[in-house]
């Protein structure tokens, strides 16, 4: 068992489902704020080091209202596209998993801050933009075949646009490097703190993956299946739908069940899609389903 899964045996019921809908909220609520006070923002709510230390500790949290875009247009794709691939994610992974990714990245993103201001004097201001985007390698990387529309026409596999969003990580971590923009310290600053949110942001996703070593259980199918499973179990408990009276199987195309024939033996259709099962009588002679 990976850590991941230690972890969640003991701590998974203190996770807060829907996460990602109160982050949503969260963004909502600092895209109004920076049209009301563009300052507020970086003045009381930033991540700034030096102003955790001299007590203001609610920085560690409020960073994170840091909306991903400041554009009325731009800012509803932002939220549906985050808001899309945070309840995909946690569809797949559940709520904990969800939880500890984002949470750890916030975390990273803090002590990283504290550790350059402790070691250099600078306090670099850093946001959640980094953090959000790797959720896009996330879901690239349980999701590659998924399409996407970009300009709402050109249909582009997931992989694909991770593969850029990768390269975008990269020149952030190249321009903290390169000479500021005309000299100006400002912009060395603000470069230093684009790579080091790119760096910890990379580092939140590959410490998270290698601490969940095997992803199959999170393939698509795997969990289509996994939450069918729990709606017939429910649906059996409760002695409605295809299990009513208590069966746990029942033929797709005759409808017995074991309660019927105890001696009856049922088997899935590897060639059919979904969860249809098939006694020992129909198994080799129903017709597949290749639609739901």
């Amino acid at each position: 068992m990976d850590w991941i899964s230690k972890l969640e045996r003991k701590f998974g019921r203190y996770a807060i489902p829907n996460l990602m809908t109160y982050i949503i909220v969260l963004y909502g609520a600092g895209f109004v704020l920076n049209m009301i006070n563009p300052m507020f923002y970086s003045a009381y709510l930033s991540l700034d080091a030096r102003a955790i230390l001299h007590g203001q500790i609610w920085r560690i949290a409020t960073f994170i209202i840091d909306p991903p875009s400041d554009s009325l247009l731009w800012i509803f794709f932002a939220l549906s596209l985050y808001y899309f691939i945070g309840r995909q994610l946690e569809y797949a992974w559940g709520a904990f998993r969800f939880n500890l990714y984002f949470f750890s990245g916030m975390f990273f993103h803090v002590i990283a801050a504290l550790f350059i201001y402790l070691v250099t004097g600078l306090s670099i201001p850093m946001g959640s933009h980094y953090l959000n985007m790797s959720l896009f390698f996330v879901f690239a990387a349980l999701f590659p075949d998924v399409q996407f529309m970009l300009y709402m026409i050109i249909p582009v596999k997931v992989k694909w646009l991770a593969l850029l969003d990768g390269v975008y990580f990269l020149w952030a971590v190249i321009q903290a490097i390169l000479p500021a923009y005309g000299g100006d310290p400002l912009y060395g600053i603000l470069y230093k703190a684009n790579a080091v949110a790119a760096i910890v942001s990379i580092f939140n996703f590959l410490l998270f993956f290698m601490g969940s070593r095997n992803l199959k259980p999170y393939a698509p199918k795997q969990m289509k299946r996994k939450h069918e499973f729990k709606r017939n179990v429910r649906q059996a408990q409760r002695g409605t739908g295809a299990y009513a009276g208590g069966a746990k199987h029942r033929c797709a195309v005759c409808g017995r069940t074991e309660l019927d024939d105890p001696s009856l033996e049922f088997r899935y259709c590897s060639k059919c899609k979904g969860n249809y099962e098939y006694c020992q009588d129909h198994l080799f002679t129903h017709q597949h389903i290749h639609k739901n």
